[in-house]
């Protein structure tokens, strides 16, 4: 390379540093260059940097770049947890517009634009779609370092073949062209697309499953779709519509709720129907994890003042939900599913806000506070009756990371490969620094071996690119490994261990029929 420049007659050295290998497409390297003119001395600096969100975007050597295009690009993706809605599957819904298929219920989005001080009319308001595009586009510019930045070129690059930047500038065109592919982009062919195997949605107990079984019975969608029990309304007996919902339950059940009793049978009867329609898995949305162990007659007497109207104490409330989490654990150990502890969130810290729109909309923060004591407790309550399922834990706070790695790592065994484990970096961790930082923690204290890998956590249909924008991060990272003699150049075993993390063993753990 130097014989580039020696042809000069004012060159008189030439220094090279970080020289990137040659990937057959981009020339990545710096020189410095010292030059005599005028006789005078002098330095110019040339830089050859990577295109933006190229095709080895994320992948920084040449192990991680083969890792990612030969082994983790084509797998499939098991979207173990998602908010997605089964009936749009169903009847294969279309989108009007590129504002209601990439703004609606995008609560990421909507903070990014409050942050920047677009009115709420057009964000969440009755704004036209365009202005709402439009103002998006504006923002982005401003969100470097945020994985929406990258999440949103990847979406239109992905699924409408845009290859450009957006923008301000931009948006109008964008807008134009991202309309015109629209009515070929349903739902489905977006989740066929994507190449994607299994989606669990999330599903109340007193739900019919009606969608899941349209689709059940549709043989011209390979894909499965099967229900996740999320029994959240029948824990929070503190919620003003607890109420009003142990009817709604007692009309899905045919069971008559009376007592804690009844609601135990109620329930135990709605997970028989949800594994008949192919659940495996289940989920919980904590604030934290219950601290207070409650006999069952004193769970009784806390559901028994609930119904009434009566207001609880803080330790009766949590009272009440350990016991019903320690209920359902042994239920979900004897069906075989899988038990997920989303906790950690504080939910609608904005109280306009919620008034305004209602939950999920962008009002939630973390919430901080020691939650290790509780949930070993409560897993070792579980264990001691060898009725401890297959189990995920999430924190919403990343401080927790290394904790949750080691307290997984106290309950495994009884031959099952990553029984309990910590999940993929989640909500407002799933960006590169908090995937990284939790597959590092993870690695250095566990197995990063038997994780199950990554998730979509979302309402979107466009947000598969999450597995992408993951994998490519996790292919960095064990090539950078590599590369730094920090693992063996072994292509068996990196391909084993890349294939296992994003496809094979989350395949393997939940048993999907």
């Amino acid at each position: 390379m130097e014989n580039l420049f020696a042809h000069h007659q004012l060159v008189r050295d030439v220094a090279f540093g970080e020289i990137l290998p040659d990937d057959g497409k981009h020339l990545a390297f710096r020189i410095r260059m010292t030059y005599d003119k005028d006789k005078k001395q002098g330095e110019r600096r040339y830089f050859f940097m990577k295109a933006f969100l190229d095709e080895d975007f994320l992948l920084h050597n040449a192990t991680a770049r083969e890792l990612y295009h030969d082994c983790a690009k084509q797998l499939p993706i098991i979207d173990y947890h998602c908010h997605i809605n089964p009936q749009e599957i169903a009847e294969d819904r279309t989108f009007s517009d590129m504002a209601e298929v990439w703004l609606g219920g995008d609560h990421y989005k909507w903070r990014l634009m409050r942050a920047n001080g677009v009115p709420e009319e057009e964000i969440t308001g009755d704004a036209p779609g365009e202005i709402k595009f439009r103002r998006f586009a504006e923002v982005l510019p401003m969100a470097a370092g945020n994985p929406l930045y990258h999440w949103s070129h990847l979406e239109l690059k992905r699924y409408f073949g845009y290859d450009g930047i957006l923008n301000g500038d931009t948006a109008g065109d964008v807008w134009e062209l991202c309309n015109q592919k629209l009515p070929s982009l349903s739902v489905r062919r977006l989740i066929l697309q994507s190449h994607v195997e299994t989606i669990c949605t999330t599903d109340d107990p007193a739900d019919d499953l009606h969608w899941h079984q349209v689709l059940r019975e549709d043989s011209s969608f390979p894909v499965k779709v099967l229900p996740a029990w999320r029994p959240d309304k029948a824990v929070n007996l503190d919620k003003p519509d607890f109420r009003s919902y142990l009817d709604t339950l007692s009309q899905a059940s045919g069971v008559e709720i009376t007592s804690l009793s009844d609601l135990l049978s109620a329930l135990r009867k709605r997970m028989d129907y949800f594994h008949s329609m192919g659940c495996r898995v289940s989920d919980h949305g904590l604030d934290s994890i219950p601290s207070v162990r409650f006999t069952e007659q004193e769970a009784s007497a806390a559901f028994a003042a609930a119904r009434e109207g009566k207001t609880l104490s803080q330790r009766e409330q949590d009272g009440y939900k350990g016991f019903l989490l320690r209920f359902l654990g042994e239920e979900y150990a004897a069906r075989g599913w899988v038990m997920q502890l989303h906790y950690g969130a504080l939910r609608n810290a904005n109280t306009r806000g919620f008034r305004r729109l209602g939950a999920d909309c962008g009002y939630d923060c973390i919430r901080s506070g020691d939650c290790s004591v509780a949930l070993a407790s409560f897993l070792d309550d579980l264990d001691q009756k060898n009725r401890l399922p297959k189990t995920v834990l999430y924190s919403l706070n990343p401080n927790d990371n290394t904790m949750l790695d080691v307290l997984a790592g106290t309950f495994q065994g009884e031959g099952i490969q990553g029984k309990v484990q910590h999940g993929a970096a989640w909500w407002f961790n799933d960006t590169k620094h908090g995937m990284e930082d939790q597959l590092t923690r993870l690695a250095s204290v566990s197995l990063l071996g038997s994780f199950i890998g990554m998730l979509t956590d979302s309402r979107s249909f466009l947000s598969y690119t999450r597995h992408e924008y993951f994998r490519r991060i996790l292919c960095n990272l064990l090539g950078t490994w590599v590369e730094q003699g920090e693992l063996p150049n072994d292509k068996t075993m990196l391909h084993t261990l890349t294939a296992r993390i994003c496809y094979e063993n989350a395949k393997a753990y939940f048993h999907f029929e």
